[in-house]
Order: structure tokens, then sequence, then C-alpha cells
């Protein structure tokens, strides 16, 4: 005997009820799906956003009480004690660092400045005032057209090492403040003061003059 069926047919309305349901609720499930990838990729853009935005204060002219630190090479980050500064240079590069939050103040390249260890005796008056134990620090950036100051060379006018902005061939005297030497710059490097702390070197004021290039116009 053959087993009976217990299902009821559906008729042809019902089908055609069922499918547009189904249909509704595939269009829901997809619009929601998209919705949540949209929201889920905007959020991770504004994330990698925020994460990319330099940090406050890192942007800003040094500070008296900041410390500093290479700008590269391999003691990139690195405290900056006396005893890394060869005397009668090279210089080193460098970066200040606030020592309260740990920034870096690397988001503008005119807070890149030149340290370099000298005879005192060789040092006049006003600069042997910003320096300690010979050490004195200037902007890196040249006064002419804003170029990096990257050689020590000996001078095109002298028999003296100065620095030298490769660019135009400006040359500054470090021992006398920085005074233009030889080339186009209109005026000397911006001095940074100098200061020591627990063994570190530290800023202890202000850049004294203009930092950066002429302006035009």
């Amino acid at each position: 005997m053959s087993s009976a069926s217990f299902n009821t047919p559906s008729s042809s309305s019902d089908n055609t009820a069922e499918s547009e349901a189904d249909a509704s609720t595939e269009q829901t499930r997809r619009a929601l799906l998209i919705g949540a990838l949209a929201t889920t990729t905007c959020l991770a853009c504004s994330t990698q956003v925020r994460a990319g935005e330099d940090p406050p204060g890192s942007d800003e002219r040094p500070q008296k009480g900041d410390l500093l630190v290479f700008s590269e090479g391999d003691q990139e980050g690195k405290l900056i004690v006396a005893a890394d500064l060869p005397a009668g240079g090279p210089p080193v590069q460098a970066w200040p660092k606030d020592p309260k939050t740990s920034v870096v103040r690397s988001a503008s390249r005119l807070n890149e400045v030149l340290i370099i260890r000298l005879d005192p005796a060789e040092l006049d008056e006003q600069t042997k005032a910003r320096a300690v134990d010979g050490i004195v620090a200037y902007s890196a950036i040249c006064s002419h057209a804003g170029c990096p100051v990257t050689a020590w060379v000996k001078s095109d006018v002298g028999d003296k090492e100065v620095f030298k902005c490769m660019c135009h061939n400006s040359e500054y005297d470090p021992r006398a403040g920085a005074q233009v030497v030889f080339g186009p710059a209109p005026r000397r490097l911006a001095a940074l003061p100098l200061a020591l702390a627990d063994g570190s070197l530290s800023v202890a004021g202000n850049f004294t003059g203009k930092v950066g290039g002429a302006q035009p116009g």
C-alpha cells in the first residue's frame, strides 16, 4: 500500500507571495551587509588618518628645556650627549624633543639644527655665551633659499672649516655666530642656545634670529 501524503499543496498565489517575501528579505539582508561594510571601511579610514597625523607640539619651535636627539642615522631618536660630538667637528643633525611628552618636534624642517663641538678659545664672546663646553647649535636651514646646510668643509675664502650649503655655496662660520663668510646668503644662521641636563644637551632658549630662507617679493 502506498503511503498517503499529508502535505497540503500550495496554490499558485501562495507560491508567488512566498517568492516575493524571500526576495524582499534577501534585499534587506544585502542592504544591511553593505551598510555595515561601508561603516567599517569609513572607520578604518578615519583611524588611519588619525594614526598618520603628527602629534600635538611636533611642529612647534624648540622650547626652553627641550632635549636634543639625533635626526638621522643609526642613532636616530637617541639623546645627544657631549661625548657624541668629536672635537672640531663634523657637526651632527638634531631635532628638539619635549621631555614631558616625548614628542620630537620633527613636523617642521625649520626645527632641524646642526650641533658641533669647537675649541672654546676660538668662539667669539656672543657665541661662547650660547655654548656649553664649546658646543654650539644653529639652524640647519640656509638663510638664502631655504636649502639644508649639509657640508662641513674648508672655506673658499680662508683656512678654516665652515658650514656650507651646497645649493648656492653659502658658507657660515660657527665660531662667530654662523656669520656669512661666502656666498649669496643675506644673513647668518639662527643660533640655538644650549645647556646640559643630566649629561644630555638641552635647549636653553629660543632661536636667536630668523629661521629659514629669504622670502620672495
